[in-house]
């Protein structure tokens, strides 16, 4: 997996083993970041389930200010500062080494203009986790939520029962982007 573009573009970043996690694909990657691109500039930016650290990494390549990074993996917050030192980013990221819950309830008085939630697909954290984002305000006003699934209808069918609103919709394979925004 490389960064695909900005000022660490082309550099090699390490993925976590095993079968618990699943990196975003590099074409699914891509088009992201195509779709929101007018966002990322002087963006802050939560990746909440961040795994290797490649989303919110990709964001500080492609200008994002600053990016908090949470993982409860030890494994993977390893990974995380091994791929950072590599891109020289790590003086715009911040690294949280615990379970959403927690992480969120530590960022109380933080704002986010992009949050990423792509928790393990098994687990059904995601909307739980954007729902206690909401509760704790933690969304700029202008800010958007991209959720990644492989379970669209139960997401969808959860996200009603926040005030969150789905603005986009974007298939890829089994993988689907859910775009948020807060209800106007």
């Amino acid at each position: 997996m490389r960064v695909i573009s900005g000022i660490a573009r082309g550099t090699k970043i390490e993925t976590l083993e095993g079968n618990s996690t699943r990196p975003t694909l590099d074409r699914v990657k891509e088009a992201l970041f195509n779709i929101i691109q007018t966002k990322i500039g002087g963006a802050k930016v939560l990746d909440l389930f961040a795994g290797s650290g490649a989303l919110a990494i990709e964001a500080l390549s492609r200008g994002a200010s600053k990016a908090i990074l949470c993982d409860k993996s030890n494994y993977a917050i390893k990974i995380i500062n091994k791929n950072l030192e590599k891109t020289h980013l790590q003086e715009k990221a911040q690294i949280i080494n615990a379970d959403y819950n927690k992480a969120l309830n530590s960022l109380e008085e933080s704002k986010f203009d992009l949050i990423f939630i792509d928790p393990p697909y098994k687990l059904d954290l995601a909307v739980d986790a954007i729902s206690k984002i909401m509760l704790l305000n933690l969304l700029e006003d202008d800010g958007i939520i991209v959720l990644e699934t492989d379970n669209k209808e139960r997401e969808l069918e959860k996200l009603k029962n926040i005030n969150v609103n789905v603005y986009d919709l974007r298939k890829y394979g089994r993988v689907t982007l859910i775009f948020l925004n807060r209800k106007g």
